[in-house]
């Protein structure tokens, strides 16, 4: 199947894109994944529980807001389709991609698909340190993203962990303390590998204790469905001691892994994998393929920064394939035009060759 322009990935950036491409008449499809990266179709912020950061929206389930990004990504004429793209070949236009059969992410099916455009929105995933209790308390005091969630109420003027020890720990930090009773930071290591400002920062914040060589062994909480965590199970890495603090929010700020996988090789990334792309623009070091979202973003990670990019990203792709349009009608022009001036009924004057 061909496509004029493909959008993978199906969060905040993807639809985005899909809505403002579907309204320039591009027809877009989205392969929005089959559970990619482990998380279903819409990407993170369908684990969140609460979004209250979100223009337009006071309070809003992440699932809910994405179901609704969705349904107005078809009405706009946005074709999308669940499975998960395998495979793709950048090196000529039109792009070359393969699918996995649904619900299965080894087989790669037969079928070549082309498109003469690629938007990449397949985002990025928070790393996780898989300890007991994780899963059961993910949304209910535990998450990934201080800026995201931790002004909800559940947080507020309550004693908070962050899990880290640079730049981005010390910012979840000290952004927490503005609502929080107290933070405790757990540093694995003896010393932070954060920059000696923010370094300074956090250890010199009288709302902020700094626990070195610790690391974090167990959540627990409330037993009972839906239950919010409690208390957090600490363990110093040199004496192996344990010990049970209060704690009603655990925030990881241990990095993200952008889905770029499928990219290496044909895509510029930086040392940590993200997608390079203009700035302002959203085109990567491929003519044609444009990046929008976490997988592009690795400072702010928000789900409106993410929607902004999308709108960048189609934008430009409306531009890339109506310059296209245009060159591929002026070569037919010239075409037609060298046509017709050896047609037009002048017929050449024949003079006989001396030499014969």
């Amino acid at each position: 199947m061909h496509s004029k322009l493909v959008i993978i990935g199906s969060g905040p950036a993807g639809h985005t894109a899909a809505i403002y491409a579907a309204r320039a008449d591009l027809n877009p499809v989205m392969y929005e994944g089959f559970l990619a990266l482990g998380i279903a179709a819409g990407g993170q912020l369908t684990t969140t529980d609460e979004v209250e950061n979100f223009p337009g929206f006071l309070k809003i389930q992440g699932s809910t807001l994405m179901d609704q990004m969705r349904a107005q990504s078809e009405a706009c004429g946005t074709e999308i389709v669940s499975q998960t793209v395998a495979k793709v070949d950048l090196k000529s236009r039109p792009f070359k991609f393969w699918l996995h059969p649904m619900g299965d992410d080894e087989e790669i099916e037969e079928e070549e698909h082309t498109a003469d455009a690629l938007i990449i929105a397949t985002g990025a995933k928070a790393r996780r340190l898989d300890l007991p209790g994780e899963e059961k308390y993910w949304g209910y005091g535990v998450s990934a993203c201080a800026v995201c969630d931790g002004s909800l109420p559940m947080f507020r003027d309550q004693p908070l962990v962050v899990i880290g020890g640079g730049d981005s720990a010390v910012e979840e930090a000290l952004y927490l303390t503005k609502k929080a009773k107290k933070v405790t930071v757990l540093v694995r290591r003896d010393k932070l590998r954060a920059s000696r400002t923010n370094a300074r920062r956090l250890t010199t914040h009288p709302k902020i204790e700094v626990l070195f060589n610790t690391g974090a062994s167990e959540i627990k909480g409330d037993d009972k469905k839906n239950g919010l965590m409690t208390h957090l199970v600490v363990k110093n890495n040199v004496t192996k001691e344990e010990k049970t603090i209060e704690a009603k929010g655990l925030f990881y700020a241990v990095g993200h892994d952008p889905a770029t996988q499928l990219f290496k090789g044909q895509l510029d990334m930086d040392e940590d994998g993200y997608l390079i792309t203009k700035p302002g623009e959203g085109h990567t070091s491929v003519e044609g393929v444009f990046a929008a979202g976490d997988v592009q973003d690795k400072k702010y990670r928000q789900a409106i920064t993410s929607a902004g990019s999308g709108c960048v990203a189609a934008l430009e792709a409306e531009k890339f394939l109506a310059e296209q349009d245009d060159s591929v009608g002026n070569e037919l022009e010239t075409e037609n035009q060298a046509e017709k001036s050896q047609t037009n009924g002048v017929v050449p004057e024949y003079r006989s060759n001396p030499l014969l």
